[in-house]
């Protein structure tokens, strides 16, 4: 089910009533939230519920294990055998045919040419998120930072459905406390969930949807018909896309929890006013962010050991970190260029760096960020390398609208303007009573529901992450 859709807000109001009902009872409670995080998660395929439970039940084994050990050592090692469990579940989902079509086409240019299977299994939604989350729990626990959860706990914790497809990446001492006293339906902040989710309606499908459908999706699904212009407007339009595609689900993820009685981390914070890439990666995806830092970047040495070591792991960590996002090499040269600039930072020293204007700054920043989002949206290298050169075939603007190169604008400028006049606004429209806020709610989805094109609404872009 995707959230913007008719199905979902039958689902969820049913949902909703039924667990402001039961919230102070948590013996019933508990199954009734996983039974309703199953029913949403089985609507794309039951058998992706039955993998889930397998990662549950193997990460609560291994989690008591490790409690109970009697050595450093032993921990080590269950955690070591729970976390290549984990990723090896993921690599077979996710990569395991990309490599062998890599190996199959390298053997074959060698004159060694075999036939290798193909496995051709359907990603299951999600998959990255809640492996990651199940990793988390592990670590944490030999860590000494949580001690084992309920398996019950932890099968809500992994299967909570406001997070369950597309995060964000919700840590297992964040939200397992929350489960440790009943939820107290006076409590909930309604204000702050409806307007997240009137907010991420908007960004989701009137905005993000909107340029996809005119500008982003024509000209990258064929570079090579249009011209300068509007190959300019595609990528900063895709910039704009996936910030308000991503940043949309997590405001309406966030808004469902809290309607629901739980608190979910921020992912978001106007990540295209960044001066340094340090700064865009504290501000993009931020819950990915800290968890690459202190379940990667940390553990292979962070800043440790030299100029040398710290550039090998920022390198390694970041391009890890875009073959995350997907089985590419568009996504791996993703991750390597922010990587890349990274490293670059590290070696100027942030003294350096102030020097440089602050206008200067951001404009090399941005440039960048654009320039990686190509490479990331592109299917391949081929499409790419065809997008970056129409940039200098001159020619008609053909898809440059008012309104798509308003869009834009609004989206990228906004985030350059001082943040606490629209705090404040956003503040103002939480403290509305409830009526208010129902009526403004129903007022977005009407607005907003009329630029749903008749093939429905598209599927968010990490979705397939």
């Amino acid at each position: 089910m995707v959230f913007p859709t008719i199905q979902f807000a039958i689902f969820f109001v049913i949902v909703l009533a039924l667990n402001w009902a039961l919230m102070p009872h948590p013996r019933v409670w508990k199954p009734f939230i996983l039974v309703a995080s199953a029913v949403f998660y089985g609507a794309a395929s039951w058998s992706w519920v039955a993998l889930l439970a397998g990662v549950i039940v193997a990460n609560q084994v291994a989690a008591v294990l490790v409690a109970r050990a009697a050595s450093a050592r032993a921990r080590t090692w269950i955690v070591a055998a729970a976390v290549a469990a984990d990723l090896g579940l993921l690599g077979l989902f996710k990569y395991y045919d990309f490599f062998v079509q890599d190996v199959a086409a390298l053997l074959d240019d060698v004159g060694l040419g075999t036939s290798l299977p193909l496995l051709s299994l359907a990603l299951p939604v999600g998959i990255s998120f809640f492996v990651f989350q199940a990793i988390s729990y592990v670590v944490d626990v030999k860590r000494g930072l949580l001690a084992p959860a309920r398996t019950v706990d932890l099968a809500i914790y992994l299967s909570f459905f406001p997070h369950l497809v597309a995060g964000p990446i919700v840590r297992a001492r964040e939200f397992l406390p929350q489960l440790r006293t009943p939820r107290d339906p006076r409590d909930v902040a309604v204000g702050a969930g409806v307007v997240l989710i009137a907010i991420g309606l908007v960004k989701k499908v009137a905005i993000a949807d909107y340029l996809a459908r005119e500008v982003v999706d024509p000209v990258f699904a064929v570079p090579e018909l249009y011209h300068a212009p509007d190959v300019a407007l595609a990528a900063l339009g895709y910039t704009a896309q996936i910030y308000c595609d991503f940043s949309g689900y997590t405001d309406m993820a966030i808004g469902l929890a809290l309607l629901m009685g739980f608190v979910f981390p921020q992912n978001f914070a106007s990540p295209y006013r960044s001066g340094s890439f340090r700064e865009f990666w504290r501000r993009w995806h931020i819950t990915l962010s800290r968890y690459l830092r202190d379940f990667l970047y940390i553990p292979l040495g962070g800043n440790r050991g030299g100029t040398a070591r710290t550039i090998r792991n920022l390198m390694i960590t970041m391009t890890l970190g875009g073959l995350w996002h997907g089985a590419a090499w568009t996504f791996v040269l993703w991750g390597a260029l922010h990587g890349a600039a990274l490293s670059v930072e590290h070696l100027l020293g942030p003294g350096r760096i102030a020097r440089v204007p602050a206008v200067l700054r951001w404009l090399i920043v941005f440039a960048l960020v654009v320039f990686g989002w190509i490479l990331f949206r592109s299917p391949d290298l081929d499409v790419a390398g065809a997008f970056l050169g129409q940039l200098g075939s001159f020619g008609p603007a053909t898809l440059v609208t008012p309104v798509a190169a308003g869009l834009v604008l609004l989206v990228i400028g906004g985030q350059l303007l001082p943040p606490r006049p629209l705090d404040a606004l956003r503040l103002r429209l939480e403290g509305l009573r409830v009526p208010a806020l129902a009526a403004g709610l129903a007022a977005t989805v009407l607005v907003v529901g009329a630029t749903v094109p008749s093939q429905g609404v598209p599927p968010f872009i990490y979705f397939q992450f």
